[in-house]
């Protein structure tokens, strides 16, 4: 009567832990798939943010403050946004700010090395 009892009792046992095993798995792969797309996996956009850092401070070096400041402020309005939203983690927006700053970052850089030619002739 006891070895009944004990072997009904792993029976249990081990159904119980094929269901818990099969609850922490579908669990785990239910956390992974929500920190996946949550943007834990994102990639950080270091080579864009490189990037609109050399073509801002290309467009300080040439005057483009004085000579394009239009373009230069847009540049820098983006560029502090790039900044502002990497630090908070938002990559997505961050690479995007990034790329519009070194686009008017290399606007404005002409524009000074433009105006710069002109006023030299």
């Amino acid at each position: 009567m006891r070895t009944l009892k004990s072997s009904l009792f792993l029976k249990k046992c081990e159904g119980f832990t094929k269901i818990v095993y099969r609850k922490s798995l579908s669990s785990l792969l239910f956390i992974t798939l929500i920190l996946w797309s949550c943007g834990i996996a994102t990639t950080r956009p270091k080579l864009e943010m490189s990037f609109a850092q050399s073509a801002f401070l290309a467009a300080k070096e040439a005057k483009a403050d004085e000579l394009a400041p239009n373009l230069y402020r847009k540049a820098e309005i983006y560029y502090i946004k790039a900044k502002s939203n990497y630090r908070r983690k938002y990559f997505d927006k961050a690479k995007k700010y990034a790329s519009l700053s070194q686009k008017f970052s290399e606007q404005a850089e002409l524009k000074a090395v433009k105006a710069k030619v002109l006023d030299d002739k």
